[in-house]
């Protein structure tokens, strides 16, 4: 069975809270991002403890917008690992793996 991406995420990002909260997360994910970079290139005087508030803030708004529409198992990092798992499958790594640990 093939998996999609697109699809997985469509269907678990349908309640419009939860894009509201996806939306402010990626925003304070890349901010983050941005002063985690910045401080460390000498660039910015802001603390990285900020930068790690925004993106645990962040990392929060997503949890909660999962909670809300009761899908936490479908969080893009389990998504990717069953994409992951998938394409393994399709090429047949897991079979090879189970056949040399026989």
């Amino acid at each position: 069975m093939s998996f999609s991406v697109v699809k997985a995420v469509k269907s678990t990002h349908r309640h419009p809270l939860n894009k509201l909260f996806h939306l402010i997360g990626l925003s304070l994910y890349f901010f983050a991002f941005f002063i985690f970079i910045s401080f460390f290139i000498g660039n910015h005087d802001q603390s990285p403890m900020f930068g790690l508030a925004l993106w645990l803030t962040a990392i929060n708004l997503f949890i909660v917008g999962h909670m809300i529409e009761d899908n936490v198992r479908a969080m893009t990092v389990i998504i990717l690992f069953k994409y992951v798992r998938s394409k393994l499958d399709e090429n047949g790594f897991n079979r090879r793996l189970i056949h040399v640990s026989n």
